[in-house]
């Protein structure tokens, strides 16, 4: 059976099941619509957080970074799973406890002030709307290559499914449609990396396979035939790096204390019985992430010696059909520099950095002819980040099934990071703007309606980012986490861990930390991508690392404020302490 076909079929299947979990926990009350009703089982709270937890950015992209990156892609390795370690141990168990709906109600109450809460709530939504933006997009390349579509008729797509499971089930729904989720897209990851290391080095584990050698009778070790080819080839080795040491470790600590403050995996830890169980399904949670994690650098090093062993010297006219669709798709493309009909793949753009690939007709060799000016130096490949784990099933010409088995892998990490951002930016809005701020009136019928009417507002603007997308899906996620640690982590923090900490240091801290980092994104993201190096940076730190600074700056402001105002009220420092302190008899919210 054809890939085409068996996509539509393993799609189709995956889209059945999600609705139909849709509609068998469809929630009838907003305690079920904003945290399923606090009864989920911490076994599938721990698989429906791993599932949310690992978006598009993790299952399509970090691989395709580290492949083009080698060493300078562990930075996300290291903050992201860094950061859910911090999270789960520092964090989860404390707001469980405080049980509340959202990180807006957390912080609204903990710290006294209808001010803070709004401030919380518009950080939610820069947040949120920064990490949609990377799932949207990610959504729309597997439409737009397995389905033969438009990327923006993928992005609509998506977002038809997305608003039917999160509009119609709210939190209740996707818990148990992220489980099912999470199932799909490990078992689609983790195939194809067995397949081809047993292929590469013989070996049936991907994570020691990256260590072994070929199985090609060199007796080489993998990574040391890799560093070999890259080298040739006129690249940095895999196993070097780049960037700068300061950029390493701002970007690694934005990213962990990204992880700390995102808002939707923190709802996660709202939906179980009891603090015990946060803890338990934050253990549950970090296996089964581990699994995907401890196998992507591998997938990454496999995938580029298997595109350097099948592309570089390529003859164009005998190019494979997978090569041809996805350039078909935009995101593959060939500049023929020198005349000789052959791919050359080398170190270097092979096209202008910041033009999008367009289409204006045929060269001699049949190549596509590109409104693009070509890059410097020798190389004609352009090859999208995003499409490396997509793509690699097709260029180890391994079995169709497999192939179509990935393309509803990605699909269902895109989809499960993008209705738990949608689901927050809805209840914060419908719960926190609305039902404690602006319409304290409403019923709990009204404040559902308004939850829904919010998600669905929230999936048309998700899917405007998706068809005009902010740049590779790693990069806009980086951004959201930057964002998050700038804003939410010092407040949370402090708020669980000091008494002292009051409402004027809080809003002053979130106000800064975001303001800051949001305008030095912009800057050399929008408005000046021309000065986006390391030679205009501040302090050598890149607009991905960018949040530390801002989250220091957060902490800073907040510490000195906390100092010259009035303390908390005593009921507030009561409730710290209750929150911070363990009891016998356990606290169930």
């Amino acid at each position: 059976m054809s890939v085409q076909f068996l996509t539509y079929l393993f799609i189709g299947l995956s889209f059945a099941l999600y609705i139909g979990i849709a509609i068998w926990s469809r929630s009838a009350t907003t305690n079920e619509f904003y945290v399923a009703g606090s009864h989920v089982h911490p076994v599938a709270n721990g698989a429906a957080t791993a599932a949310d937890w690992m978006s598009a950015a993790s299952f399509l992209s970090m691989a395709g970074i580290i492949a083009f990156e080698g060493a300078d892609g562990a930075r996300y390795l290291m903050g992201w799973t860094g950061g859910y370690v911090l999270l789960a141990l520092l964090l989860a168990p404390y707001l469980r406890k405080f049980s509340k709906f959202t990180v807006p109600d957390f912080i609204g109450d903990r710290y006294y002030s209808q001010i803070a809460r709004l401030v919380a709530v518009v950080c939610v939504i820069f947040i949120s709307f920064t990490y949609v933006a990377g799932q949207m997009r990610g959504v729309g390349i597997v439409f737009s290559r397995f389905l033969e579509v438009d990327i923006n008729m993928g992005v609509i797509i998506g977002m038809a499914i997305v608003f039917f499971y999160a509009v119609l089930g709210g939190m209740k729904g996707i818990t148990y449609t992220q489980v099912a989720q999470y199932c799909v897209l490990i078992f689609a990851y983790l195939v194809p990396a067995i397949f081809i290391s047993l292929m590469l080095t013989g070996n049936p584990v991907p994570m020691l396979g990256f260590g072994s050698t070929m199985d090609d009778g060199s007796g080489m070790y993998l990574l040391d035939k890799l560093d070999g080819l890259t080298s040739e080839l006129g690249m940095t080795a895999f196993t070097e790096g780049n960037k700068s040491t300061v950029d390493m470790f701002f970007i690694t600590a934005a990213l962990m204390a990204g992880t700390a403050g995102l808002p939707h995996v923190i709802v996660r830890f709202f939906t179980v019985p009891k603090v015990r169980d946060a803890r338990i399904s934050a253990g549950y949670a970090l296996i089964f992430i581990a699994l995907l994690y401890t196998t992507a650098p591998a997938v990454a090093a496999f995938a580029r010696i298997n595109i350097i062993n099948n592309v570089d010297s390529m003859e164009y006219a005998e190019a494979p059909n997978w090569f041809t669709r996805w350039e078909n798709s935009g995101l593959i493309a060939w500049l023929d520099k020198n005349n000789d009909g052959l791919v050359q793949y080398r170190g270097g753009a092979a096209l202008a950095p910041t033009k999008p690939v367009y289409e204006t007709g045929r060269g001699e060799s049949g190549q596509r002819m590109l409104d693009n000016e070509p890059g410097a130096g020798e190389n004609e490949l352009y090859i999208d980040r995003d499409i490396i784990v997509l793509a690699h099933p097709e260029i180890a010409a391994l079995p169709n099934w497999i192939v179509a088995l990935v393309a509803a892998g990605g699909l269902a990490a895109a989809l499960s990071t993008a209705a738990g951002l949608l689901l927050v930016m809805s209840t914060s809005i419908s719960h926190d703007l609305l039902k404690k701020c602006l319409m304290p009136s409403i019923n709990e019928r009204q404040e559902l309606m308004f939850a829904r009417t919010a998600a669905a507002l929230a999936v048309i603007a998700a899917g405007l980012l998706g068809i005009y997308p902010l740049g590779f899906v790693v990069q806009v996620v980086a951004f959201a986490f930057g964002l998050a640690a700038a804003s939410f982590f010092p407040v949370i923090l402090l708020g669980i861990f000091s008494t002292r900490m009051n409402r004027e240091a809080a809003i002053a801290g979130m106000v800064t930390g975001l303001t800051f980092t949001f305008s030095y994104i912009v800057f050399f993201k929008f408005i000046s991508p021309e000065l986006n190096n390391a030679d205009h940076w501040l302090f050598g730190i890149s607009p991905e690392g960018i949040g530390t600074l801002g989250m220091l700056m957060n902490f800073a402001v907040s510490l000195v404020v906390m100092r010259l105002t009035p303390p908390p009220p005593r009921e507030v420092q009561a409730l710290v302490e209750q929150i911070r302190v363990p009891k016998k008899q356990e606290y169930h919210g």
